[in-house]
């Protein structure tokens, strides 16, 4: 069963993104990679254990629709983002992540780097 967060932008007044909680390594590499489509304000949160560069870095290979990515650090705090167009071999974040939010790319000027976020998992 799935794990899901909401993901709350504390600097902004946006509409909270709903997320699944994605932890495991398998789950971290496949992301959202064969999914035909992603409902606005849905996305999915890799977690990784230290915050790095490579560790966050992602690919969008396979996938069947552009991204918006929002890499996090363990103090919840933006570090990055970036539109991620599919069939890329690698983006890789500025600055060390330990969590990257991946959803639509209609929610990415939501959030900037400096944004401090808040979400428990369900």
């Amino acid at each position: 069963m799935s794990k899901f967060v909401t993901i709350h932008n504390l600097s902004r007044l946006v509409t909270p993104i709903e997320a699944e909680y994605c932890d495991t390594a398998l789950g971290r590499m496949r992301g959202l990679t064969f999914r035909r489509s992603l409902a606005t304000g849905h996305g999915m949160l890799l977690v990784n254990r230290r915050e790095n560069r490579l560790e966050a870095a992602i690919h969008t290979l396979f996938m069947n629709f552009d991204l918006a990515l929002i890499w996090i650090d363990q103090r919840k705090r933006v570090v990055d983002t970036r539109l991620a167009p599919c069939w890329r071999p690698l983006f890789v974040p500025l600055h060390p992540a330990s969590h990257v939010l991946e959803m639509g790319p209609e929610r990415l000027l939501d959030f900037q780097p400096g944004d401090q976020l808040d979400y428990l998992t369900k």
